[in-house]
């Protein structure tokens, strides 16, 4: 047996270190992750579902709503409604049911199944400033 006691604090110190590193597998990966989507069928939803009565779309032309905010660049946002992480999970949440996250909110909770909640979170995330 190794008196360890002999050899100080630092391989102790470093033999730790190297188990952390070997522990990590890099960043986590921040690319909105949802599943299987249809895009085109998110963008239809919008307009089907009126998020374009209160909301601005790069490329809806009609309705192009002022009462919500301008989401032409949504995907960049830091903040869902200002408070909740713009994250595909969270943004699925809050398109179904907005007053549960956000209590006070003008946005209602919009009836879509689950397969539709991730065609509108998938749309909505890919929209940056053209």
């Amino acid at each position: 047996m190794v008196d360890d006691s002999a050899l100080g604090w630092w391989p102790r110190w470093l033999v730790t270190a190297c188990l952390g590193l070997v522990a990590c597998d890099g960043p986590p990966d921040r690319a909105p992750s949802v599943g299987d989507v249809d895009l085109a069928r998110g963008r239809q939803l919008v307009v089907e579902k009126g998020c374009a009565a209160c909301h601005a779309f790069p490329d809806v032309r009609w309705p192009r709503g002022g009462l919500g905010p301008d989401l032409q660049a949504f995907g960049r946002q830091g903040l869902i409604a200002g408070q909740l992480p713009n994250q595909p999970g969270v943004l699925m949440q809050f398109i179904r049911n907005a007053p549960a996250l956000v209590p006070g909110t003008a946005m209602p909770a919009i009836a879509l199944s689950d397969q539709e909640a991730r065609d509108v979170t998938a749309y909505l995330l890919q929209l940056k400033s053209r």
